[in-house]
């Protein structure tokens, strides 16, 4: 059984992307709703999945999964590009219609594939400071009230992020929470070309195999939306696809090369740091646009 069990682990290919997982079963699941459409031109894959079997399968919780597939965000991106219309449109149909919403950025800014929660947020707008009679007296009692916060990781703060959020929240009691963090995907092609976005909450550090607590509505106690962007592909599940591995005892014979002793290794492009800024540019775009539903983009524009 514990030889099973490690050639399980093994064999495994990791994805923190639904419709990856969903690729790998076959794409014929009992109890997942899955269709394409296109929205200002982009492909927009929605999955749901609607029963815990399901969910199991995809070894993901229930719930909805949307994913953009997006043109490189090497490129340039526009303040009023389509990219940026089409995400909000997807936020704001997850978020409740009123309340405050705390937009979290989960991840270490020391290290740049994991950088993209924290740079993102940074660039959100923050209103709930503003008081009433201020607002009022300068043009701005029409903005929805957010609050931001940089999580760090517990390596920085000794604090687990879900322990902060917590906190956070029995105080401000916001609607829901926003958690934008890094992702991984299993083929190159996806990265900086996908957004997910998810009504199912956040592991905390997915993107980088530090994994921790959820971040979801059970263990916050509101709606949290997560965002993210995969950054990196973990290397042993590149090298099973590159070489269309499928046999266990050579699955086994590779991850002892590509990762010794289990030492885990991870892929990501050389114009990172160009992909994180990008993507971030992107998200905080989306966030605000998603949530400032009152302005239109100009004005929002001139109070960032």
């Amino acid at each position: 059984m514990e030889n099973t069990a490690k050639e399980e682990k093994e064999m495994e290919r990791r994805t923190d992307l639904a419709v990856e997982e969903r690729e790998l079963l076959g794409e014929d699941v009992k109890g997942v709703d899955y269709c394409e459409e296109e929205i200002e031109g982009l492909p927009i894959e929605r999955l749901r999945i609607m029963t815990p079997r399901a969910g199991q399968l995809l070894k993901k919780p229930v719930g909805t999964y949307i994913t953009a597939q997006l043109p490189p965000l090497t490129d340039s991106i526009r303040d009023t590009d389509r990219r940026v219309r089409a995400l909000s449109q997807e936020i704001r149909r997850l978020l409740p219609v009123n309340g405050l919403v705390l937009v979290a950025g989960l991840g270490n800014i020391e290290i740049t594939p994991d950088a993209l929660g924290p740079k993102a947020a940074s660039k959100v707008l923050a209103t709930r400071h503003i008081p009433g009679e201020i607002a009022r007296s300068t043009g701005l009692d029409r903005l929805r009230a957010v609050a931001v916060v940089n999580t760090g990781v517990t390596g920085q703060t000794g604090i687990e992020t879900g322990e902060l959020l917590q906190g956070i929240i029995k105080n401000i009691r916001p609607s829901a929470v926003i958690a934008v963090d890094a992702l991984a995907s299993r083929r190159l092609e996806r990265l900086g070309c996908t957004v997910q976005i998810s009504d199912t909450g956040i592991a905390p550090g997915a993107g980088v195999g530090n994994r921790r607590v959820r971040i979801d509505a059970d263990t916050m106690g509101v709606p949290v939306i997560a965002i993210g962007v995969p950054t990196v592909v973990d290397a042993l599940t590149l090298a099973y696809d590159l070489l269309e591995i499928s046999d266990e005892k050579e699955g086994l014979a590779l991850s002892d090369t590509v990762a010794p002793q289990g030492r885990s290794m991870v892929v990501t492009p050389k114009e990172v740091d160009l992909l994180i800024d990008r993507a971030a540019h992107l998200i905080s775009l989306s966030v605000n646009m998603a949530l400032q539903t009152e302005l239109d983009t100009e004005d929002l524009l001139n109070l960032l």
